[in-house]
């Protein structure tokens, strides 16, 4: 398997888990407002934690891509 094979398929995967969390908040037998500050709780840590990986993701490329220029 290639590695951008195994990235789409990670891709997929968070994606499906990340719906499946917000149709499972949705059908919770909680009121309207108490289910819309899950929601926002949930996206805002979820929003900072991909903000986070996507730093450590760039800092990655970063130093490789400088590796790979100093080794030429």
């Amino acid at each position: 398997m290639s590695e951008n094979r195994g990235g789409e398929i990670m891709t997929a995967f968070l994606l499906g888990g990340v719906i499946g969390a917000a149709l499972g908040i949705l059908f919770a037998p909680a009121s309207g407002r108490v289910t819309r500050v899950k929601l926002n709780d949930w996206f805002e840590e979820k929003s900072e934690n991909a903000k986070e990986a996507i730093e450590k993701l760039e800092a990655e490329i970063k130093r490789r891509k400088e590796q790979l220029l100093k080794n030429n």
